[in-house]
């Protein structure tokens, strides 16, 4: 598969890129667009209006049975109401901070006043629970920012890596917008201050357990207190819930009920529903049930030495919780501490049918038992979600009840059956080119899903992204190592189409460490090339190096051929990237040895056209096009149609640069219709930016400005920001040809700009000299000296026949 850079490359170790990887869709950005209207005089440079997609609309469902809370929703809407009032002034960032004990309510309060304020944000509502208090691992800032981020439709390939990088672009994404976001169950103000936006138009409303005192002497937040509800609001809302089952009841009796709540709403729901549950028992008969759990859990309290420490909230929450779990049948109790054990506090039921070791159906009817009891809540469908405090009451039952045997056999059934499915989304989402595995075998009471299309795949994917992390941190932690580094190799190529490279770049490392430890050569061997891929894609090109160097040295030991083949394309991409042309050639020639070996005519076909890239980009235009000629009838000739018209695309360019420009015209038209026909957006794209290379050679200023309008919408679309800029970068030349010299350094300076953000030194140089040229052309001599010394010191670092072309060209144009 292959890398797209500014003349087409090789994408990824792992094989020829499969069709679907050209179909991944660009919501919107702000970045730059070539705008070609009347080339007689409209032809500009604009910033392109964001996409007419969807706001993000994030909030959880409003609460039922809500009561009161009237003094805080009061204290809350101050923040609409002025700077005056809320003691900002007109630039300051409102901050609401919404504090109080576990299970008082926060969150309810926070999303009523959420739903009652968001017609004020007319471009969306962002949440997240950041998991502060969940037993498991804490969503990262990073990762928050990464899904904000996408949210309000930046690209993926937008998407820097890192905290700060990430922070940076999401204050500038949300500064002209009027978003509410609401950031729930936060532990430190340190997790809290990245994530805030830096306009006073938007508004952030956090919920915590702590005070959030750092939030509110330097940033202003308007703290709100949420005190447990008073005697008569817990009243109120017990009848709210039992009131279409239950009307006789005595207030002095759910008085009683609620103190022994503690008067916390999380508790008085669970409590609610028993009794909603049991219409004709007397509720004193409840009471009496509850007060003796409370002795039963002061006992054990004062056994386990935790009275002194517990809160008297806390007891009634344990009490409520133990006292409601004891009233579940046998079996609906098991998968209740059972999925304390899932790694992540989300999830299908398919998965809790895994750890239980039973049927979706007969699962369901557990779930639905158990959300009726308000010990679960659906989140979707098919989807139910932990409260944090039931999740680790669920823990300490799994650990209570279960023995570590069947805790093991019930992670490893439900990580299994993240491991097959997510194969079998693989196979049907991505594509076949990614190592042979054979997978950690399944239980035979987990059975994994089957997709029918790729559109089905992606999306289980997309829901289970956060799930599928942290099975990987899960298995490895419990020694399950297979699996830990099999879940990534797997979703290889899907986690490159779809993510941010960073995005499983912790996991992938648990998945190394896993390997290593198992002893697993081949797992090790598998990991690392999936690292490299991933620090390929964040432009880490020496980590990346060195990964594809460790695998190809532990596939050559094993002796096995398909991994050598993998390994040894990928790292020819990297070398491409910092343009060592025959280190490059020399991996490709390795691989395609390879594939000749392994008589696959897919492999031999892509990395055939690979070596020619590699002799087209070091000049040997002879070579390059036997080499690519082959390659594209190969690649006809299994009917692998994008694969053909990349091929048909690089060999254009041969014909360009020989000269023989009627025969680079159409070989490029025929790589855009065979392109257009199979749907691939990418390469339709990489023909019309060889068509607009073409159109310069000609001299045809306006017609080249056509195709890279096309070309840089397109790159745009699929999310690749490098090759956008290149497209930038040759529309400064159309530009220039045109004589309109400030939309030429225009265009220059933001390819420039693009290519040193990604430390692209070999982009970087041509793009100053283009721009160098453009300053000259426009009267701006200094700078053009500067860029020009700048490229041809950056030139200076390749010692290749065409940089040494291109250093004279440059030199030549400063005298």
């Amino acid at each position: 598969m292959t890398e797209r850079r500014n003349d087409p490359g090789e994408e990824s170790a792992a094989g020829p890129e499969p069709p679907t990887r050209a179909h991944n869709d660009l919501s919107g950005s702000a970045a730059h667009v070539v705008q070609a209207g009347e080339i007689s005089g409209g032809v500009h440079l604009h910033t392109a209006a964001l996409s007419a997609t969807p706001c993000p609309a994030q909030l959880p469902g409003d609460v039922r049975g809500f009561v009161n809370r009237r003094d805080e929703l009061r204290s809350l809407g101050i923040l609409l109401e002025g700077p005056a009032h809320a003691q900002q002034d007109s630039a300051a960032l409102r901050i609401a901070v919404v504090v109080g004990t576990a299970g008082v309510g926060k969150t309810s309060l926070a999303i009523r006043w959420a739903h009652q304020v968001k017609v004020h944000f007319p471009d969306g509502q962002l949440y997240v629970n950041l998991r502060s208090y969940d037993p498991g691992p804490p969503l990262t800032v990073t990762d928050v920012l990464g899904r904000f981020l996408r949210a309000l439709n930046v690209p993926k390939e937008h998407i820097p890596a890192g905290e700060e990088p990430r922070a940076e672009l999401f204050r500038s994404v949300t500064a002209e917008r009027h978003v509410l976001i609401v950031l729930d169950n936060a532990a430190t103000a340190g997790e809290v201050r990245p994530l805030l936006p830096g306009s006073a138009n938007c508004l952030v409303a956090v919920t915590s357990r702590t005070r959030m005192s750092g939030l509110v002497i330097r940033e202003g937040a308007h703290r709100v207190n949420v005190e447990t509800l008073s005697q008569d609001e817990s009243i109120q809302l017990l009848r709210a819930v039992i009131t279409d089952y239950r009307t006789d009841d005595d207030d002095a009796d759910l008085a009683e009920l609620a103190r022994l709540c503690a008067r916390l709403p999380l508790a008085l729901r669970i409590v609610a529903e028993r009794a909603a549950a049991r219409p004709r028992m007397p509720l004193r008969d409840l009471i009496r049930d509850l007060r003796d759990e409370s002795g039963l859990w002061d006992a054990l309290s004062a056994t386990a030495e935790t009275a002194g420490g517990e809160s008297d909230e806390a007891d009634a929450v344990r009490t409520v919780f133990a006292w409601s779990y004891r009233a579940l049948t046998p079996q609906t109790a098991r998968v209740f501490r059972l999925l304390g054990l899932h790694p992540g506090p989300e999830f299908g039921v398919a998965a809790a049918a895994a750890l239980a070791a039973t049927t979706p159906t007969r699962t369901r009817r557990h779930l639905d038992s158990l959300a009726s009891a308000h010990l679960l809540e659906e989140c979707g469908h098919d989807r139910y979600q932990f409260h944090d405090l039931l999740r680790a009451y669920a823990v300490d039952q799994a650990q209570r009840e279960e023995s570590p045997e069947d805790r093991r056999a019930a992670l490893a059934r439900v990580l299994g059956w993240y491991l097959h499915t997510a194969a079998s989304a693989a196979r049907a989402g991505s594509c076949t080119f990614t190592m042979p595995l054979t997978l950690e075998p399944l239980d035979d009471g987990a059975e994994p899903a089957v997709f029918d299309d790729g559109k089905a795949a992606v999306a289980w994917y997309e829901t289970e992204r956060d799930n599928l992390i942290a099975s990987v941190r899960s298995a490895g932690g419990v020694g399950l190592n297979r699996i830990a580094w099999q879940i990534p190799a797997v979703l290889t190529m899907v986690i490159a189409d779809r993510e941010s490279a960073d995005t499983w770049l912790p996991a992938q490392g648990v998945a190394l460490e896993s390997a290593r430890r198992a002893g697993d050569r081949y797992g090790e061997a598998i990991t690392l090339d999936t690292l490299g891929i991933a620090y390929r894609h964040l432009f880490r090109l020496a980590e990346a190096e060195e990964s594809f160097d460790a695998a190809l040295r532990i596939f050559r030991e094993l002796g096995n051929r398909f991994g050598q083949a993998h390994a040894a394309n990928g790292l020819g991409v990297a070398h491409m990237f910092v343009h060592r042309l025959d280190d490059a050639a020399s991996c490709f020639e390795q691989a395609l040895e390879q594939a000749r070996e392994l008589d696959d005519a897919l492999y031999t076909g892509a990395f055939t056209r690979n070596l020619g890239w590699a002799l087209l980009e070091g000049g040997d235009l002879d070579r390059a096009e036997a080499l690519l000629s082959r390659s594209a009838a190969m690649l006809a000739d299994i009917e692998e149609p994008l694969e053909q018209a990349e091929a048909l695309t690089r060999l254009s360019a041969v014909h360009r640069r020989a000269g023989r420009l009627a025969s680079a015209h159409q070989t490029a038209e025929q790589a855009l219709s065979i392109a257009g026909e199979a749907d691939g957006t990418l390469f339709e794209a990489l023909a019309l930016l060889e068509l607009g290379h073409i159109a310069l050679a000609q001299e045809n200023g306006a017609e080249a400005l056509s195709h890279l309008q096309q070309a840089a919408a397109l790159f745009q679309r699929v999310g690749r920001p490098d090759l956008q800029a290149a497209a930038w970068d040759t529309t400064g030349e159309a530009y220039l040809l045109l004589g309109r010299a400030d939309d030429a350094v225009a265009f220059h300076r933001q390819a420039s700009a693009a290519f040193r953000g990604k430390d692209d030194r070999w982009s970087l140089a041509l793009s100053l000299a283009h721009l160098a040229t453009a300053l000259t052309r426009k009267g701006v001599q200094e700078e053009a000296r500067e860029c020009r010394g700048e490229a041809l010191r950056l030139l200076a670092e390749f010692p290749d026949a065409v940089a040494q072309a291109k250093r004279s060209e440059v030199e030549a144009a400063s005298s």
